[in-house]
């Protein structure tokens, strides 16, 4: 088998992420006791500074991420038989490009950040969709504000680790580390 590597593991990850058309990315955090959890969140967006999905930094992940900011990303394409895992440090973006993904979200979506408390114990429903009713309310008519816990984190790769399936286990697997900006070096691993 074959596998034609880059010099920037990002040229290998745009050329199987295209091929793929699947945003879903598996999430690995650890709490600043070393608890580690992991969850599929959306990709929404990548490029050489790093991995880029939004969330509420007081749900689990964004407590984690702010006490511990190193974080794992995986991204398996089974209809492919590939894999990509990506370690590295977790940044918080700006709050410009939090306000320019939150805008481009639908307004109910907006609506529903907003009354979402991600990750704290819903004890009834009811109470979930009143809250959303009476948001929308309040905002009727006006552009939603971002609400200040949803954020974005960019995850800026150390690790990129790329895993192709092969018969009889002859899996072939090349590991990029970053050494300096902007600069990788590549090996290959064993199965």
């Amino acid at each position: 088998m074959t596998f034609l590597y880059k010099e920037h593991p990002l040229d290998l990850f745009s050329k199987w992420y295209s091929t793929s058309l699947s945003s879903v990315m598996t999430l690995a955090t650890c709490s600043k006791e070393y608890a580690p959890s992991a969850r599929v969140v959306l990709l929404k967006k990548y490029d050489k500074e790093g991995f880029v999905f939004f969330t509420n930094i007081n749900s689990r992940k964004g407590k984690d991420l702010t006490e511990n900011p190193k974080a794992a990303l995986q991204f398996h394409w089974a209809e492919y038989s590939r894999q990509v895992r990506i370690e590295g440090d977790a940044k918080l973006l700006s709050s410009d490009k939090a306000d320019e993904y939150y805008s481009s979200r639908s307004r109910n979506s907006q609506i529903t950040a907003w009354c979402s408390k991600q990750s704290r114990v819903l004890k009834d429903w009811c109470d979930f969709e009143q809250s959303i009713t009476l948001k929308s309310k309040e905002f009727h008519d006006q552009q939603i504000p971002r609400p200040g816990f949803w954020v974005g984190f960019c995850i800026i790769p150390i690790i990129m680790e790329f895993w192709q399936e092969g018969e009889h286990r002859r899996h072939i697997r090349f590991r990029y580390t970053l050494v300096e900006e902007n600069t990788w070096t590549v090996e290959q691993l064993y199965p």
